[in-house]
């Protein structure tokens, strides 16, 4: 499915031209989860700054998810007879000059509009980037391959997104863009000194790319990313209040609770990425049932600060080691359209993110507690289990295609 693009010279130079080229890719990861999740760190900052309600600020990152959503599959398959490297150029681009656009919006309306068109390469991003990395190693690095890339997000919540956060809190929130516009700058110029260039498919085209849609596994696996992750997501989202008002920890504290968060999302995505490579279908069997005890363990260990502390770290490894096989499974399951393909993967985790935090909101609402939403996301991480077994014995009747 995917062919092995190797530099010239020594296996030494080789190496370092495949580590440099996933770095590239890597820090594209790294300002997109910047822009993504600091934005809920300075919304009170945003408010202020254009004079709005807490819901209207909240609607700036609905607006982002919005354009991950739809600009997932639209740009990813317009792109699909440029080749691969200039498409990843493209959309960095797109997504450096929108983010220097949200900088100079002089009021609500048009940093809505911005923040909606910075989102649009966001799925699309990872999409190309995700089979960029994965054609440059053997068929059996996929998911490690694949981990790296996505490696760049999951280190942004441990250290861009907190530098961005204080960043904006300390001299201005508009400067979180000037950021984030930066990152892509400097990706750009990685990018194309470091990823080598493939000619796009011969058969490549649009129609060929949206063909993917018409697959039942490919669907499967996005619904198994909307179930299954959308627990991970109702956890997170009302973090800071269950750590302040059930484990009582001061929220001075909370930047530790988030960094201790991303910490777990790392080592969980290094740790999917090679499980994923020994059998994909098999990581997410098993990766959806830890995280569903995960949860539930949480909600009990949260009463008491220090266990408290423990279970962040570990539900975030637990909802991280999912990913790698999820957009693996992706790439499988359409290896004639894989840019789109892999990009709905983002999409995907994008609904999960508003369905997670819309279900532990209303289970909040309904007087349950805040740790409620907790139990919610392990209902869903077995709902989740349940697809994917059921995309299991589909294939056992229909193998995937080579």
């Amino acid at each position: 499915m995917t062919s092995t693009v190797q530099a010239p010279g020594t296996s030494k130079a080789a190496g370092t031209h495949l580590g440099l080229a996933i770095l590239a890719l890597a820090m594209g990861g790294f300002g997109i989860g910047v822009t993504e999740f600091a934005m809920m760190g300075l919304l009170k900052e945003v408010e202020l700054g254009l004079n709005i309600s807490t819901p209207e600020a909240g609607h700036l990152i609905s607006a982002y998810a919005l354009g991950v959503v739809i600009g997932a599959p639209v740009l990813a398959a317009v792109g699909a007879k440029l080749p691969r490297k200039y498409l990843a150029l493209g959309l960095m681009l797109f997504f450096s000059i929108a983010n220097l656009t949200s900088y100079v919006a002089p009021d609500y309306g048009s940093m809505l509009v911005s923040r909606f068109a910075a989102g649009l390469p966001h799925g699309a991003f990872f999409g190309v980037a995700a089979v960029i990395a994965a054609s440059l190693v053997a068929p059996t690095k996929r998911g490690w391959a694949i981990s790296m890339v996505m490696a760049g997000l999951t280190v942004s919540n441990v250290i861009g997104v907190p530098f961005a956060t204080w960043l904006g809190q300390t001299f201005g929130w508009r400067l979180l863009f000037v950021l984030v516009g930066a990152l892509g700058l400097v990706t750009l110029a990685l990018i194309w000194r470091f990823v080598p260039f493939q000619k796009a498919h011969a058969d490549a085209s649009i129609r060929r790319e949206l063909g993917a849609l018409k697959r039942a596994q490919v669907w499967l696996a996005i619904m198994i990313g909307i179930v299954g992750f959308g627990g991970f997501f109702a956890t997170y989202t009302y973090i800071a209040h269950t750590m302040t008002s059930v484990a009582g920890i001061p929220s001075a504290w909370l930047p530790l609770v988030v960094a201790l968060y991303g910490l777990g999302m790392v080592a969980g995505n290094i740790v999917g990425g090679r499980i994923a490579d020994k059998s994909v279908m098999g990581t997410i069997y098993r990766v959806l049932p830890a995280i569903a005890v995960a949860l539930v363990v949480y909600a009990i260990a949260v009463h008491w600060s220090w266990s408290a502390f423990v279970m962040v770290f570990v539900v975030g490894a637990a909802g991280s080691m999912l990913v790698p096989a999820l957009q693996t499974r992706l790439l499988d399951a359409s290896p004639d359209a894989p840019s789109l393909a892999s990009s709905l993967n983002h999409a995907a985790l994008n609904v999960a993110n508003a369905l997670g935090a819309f279900l532990g909101g209303l289970v909040i609402a309904w007087g349950w507690g805040y740790v409620a939403p907790a139990l919610v996301g392990a209902v869903l991480a077995v709902l989740g289990l349940g697809v994917a077994v059921l995309s299991g014995m589909l294939e056992r009747k229909r193998p995937l295609a080579p």
